[in-house]
């Protein structure tokens, strides 16, 4: 098995007010991401989800543990060029990453500033709106875009600075239904490309959508698995203020019922076998 990517070990910090340190936001947090998982995390409320994304991008720097990317220590200056370039982070709100006016040159604001020539520039912005399904944009104005739109040039903003891991805080979070669905086809297709995904999120039908999820209560690490072990534990994602995917919850049900169908995190995983129990009737 490859060596993690990604490593927090014993993480631990505190935002800082006026009036002094505030209470604890994550509590000795270890956990390790490897090269193409798609992990999301979980978590109410106040549990750490958005710190634990920016301590990966080194916008947040440890009070005690570390966090390392590839190998590197995000509290070393000279490694946060390198961090920031290999650990792109895509914002819950849009417009508080967008900054020209054009999507082309939006897109290639990250790779110019790391560098990168003509024509690799070039060609690095029209790749990563291919990426996103946004080719022939180049020259559509930003502030004329959808909300899911605008949050797709925000990942194609990240993916032209050829990132190794892919970060999403909450970045579904002012989407509508459609507009989630649309940004959910783009993650799980750059997945299947290679992509690692470390994916903030509070929907669990998104979280249903990775190889892996992880509960965050308290600033510690609460669950851990793949999402039929996670998310079917129903009693225990009550107990951390959670929902319980519907689909879940409905098929439990049924089966109190005596109805003979496997607990399942998906409506078309259910509807599945449901489709499966009227056909041998």
């Amino acid at each position: 098995m490859s060596e993690p990517i990604l490593k927090t070990e014993n993480l631990t910090f505190r935002y800082t007010t006026a009036e002094g340190a505030a209470p604890t936001v994550l509590d000795g947090l270890t956990l390790s991401v490897r090269r193409g998982e798609f992990v999301a995390v979980l978590g109410h409320n106040g549990s750490g989800k958005s710190t634990l994304a920016k301590h990966i991008n080194a916008l947040l720097t440890p009070d005690e543990g570390a966090v390392r990317v590839f190998g590197c220590d995000t509290r070393d200056p000279e490694s946060t060029y390198f961090i920031r370039s290999n650990a792109g982070l895509v914002f819950q709100n849009p417009d508080d990453q967008i900054v020209a006016s054009l999507i082309e040159n939006d897109v290639a604001f990250g790779p110019e500033n790391l560098g990168v020539p003509n024509p690799e520039l070039r060609e690095r912005v029209t790749r990563a709106l291919k990426e996103v399904g946004l080719q022939g944009f180049e020259e559509h104005e930003t502030n004329a875009l959808s909300g899911g739109q605008k949050q797709r040039v925000a990942i194609a903003g990240v993916l032209a600075m050829d990132p190794a891991i892919l970060v999403l805080d909450e970045a579904t979070a002012m989407l509508d239904p459609r507009g989630r669905a649309g940004l959910m086809r783009v993650v799980r297709a750059l997945h299947a490309a290679g992509m690692t995904v470390v994916m903030i999120t509070h929907y669990m039908e998104e979280a249903a959508s990775a190889e892996r999820v992880v509960v965050l209560d308290g600033g510690e690490v609460r669950l851990d698995g793949t999402p039929q072990e996670v998310l079917t534990q129903a009693h225990a994602l009550r107990a951390l203020s959670l929902e319980v995917p519907f689909a879940c919850r409905l098929s439990l049900e049924l089966q109190a019922r005596g109805v003979p169908v496997a607990t399942c995190i998906t409506d078309d995983a259910l509807k599945e076998e449901l489709c499966a129990l009227r056909s041998k009737q």
